[in-house]
C-alpha cells in the first residue's frame, strides 16, 4: 500500500471517517478486498456516491484518477463478488455488482456533477476505457 493511502486510512480511522486535504467534506469509504493473486487482505480509500433512498447501497468509481487502465481493487472486487466497507465507524460486508449501460452512465454523471474531478477522469480515459461503476450493497450479518 502506498504511503499516501496509508496516511488517508490512518486519518479516516482517527477521525470517525472524516479526512481533510483534497477529501475535505467528500464522502469517503475504506473498501476491503482480497488480492486475486496474493490472497492478501487489502484496503483502498475511495470516494463514494450514496444511493438516494437506500442507506445500505453506495457506488464507487474505478477512475484511478483517469489512468488508462482500471485499478487492481476493481478486478479484486469483481472477481470475488464481495468485500467489506468501512463507513464512518462501522465496518460491514458488501456484495458487488457492476453497473452497465444507462444505469452506469447515470450514476457516473451524478458523481461527476458533484465532483468535477470525475468529469476530468472521464475525459482522460475517453476512447481508452469506460470507467467502471460498482454498486456495493450491505449484506445482512448472519
Amino acid at each position: 500500500m502506498s504511503d499516501w493511502n496509508t496516511k488517508v486510512i490512518e486519518e479516516f480511522r482517527a477521525n470517525e471517517g472524516r479526512v481533510g486535504g483534497p477529501f475535505t467534506g467528500a464522502p469517503l469509504v475504506l473498501v476491503h478486498h482480497r488480492g486475486r493473486k496474493s490472497g492478501r487482505e487489502l484496503v483502498s480509500p475511495m470516494m463514494y456516491l450514496p444511493h438516494e433512498t437506500d442507506e445500505d447501497v453506495v457506488y464507487v468509481f474505478a477512475s484511478k484518477a483517469g489512468a488508462p487502465h482500471n485499478p487492481d481493487w476493481y478486478y479484486n472486487l469483481t472477481a470475488a463478488g464481495r468485500g467489506a466497507v468501512e463507513r464512518g465507524t462501522e465496518t460491514y460486508s458488501v456484495s458487488v455488482r457492476e453497473l452497465t449501460g444507462s444505469e452506469r452512465d447515470r450514476r457516473y454523471d451524478e458523481q461527476a456533477g458533484l465532483y468535477p474531478g470525475f468529469a476530468e477522469y472521464a475525459q482522460k480515459t475517453a476512447g481508452i476505457r469506460t470507467i467502471p461503476v460498482l454498486e456495493l450493497t450491505r449484506v445482512p450479518a448472519v
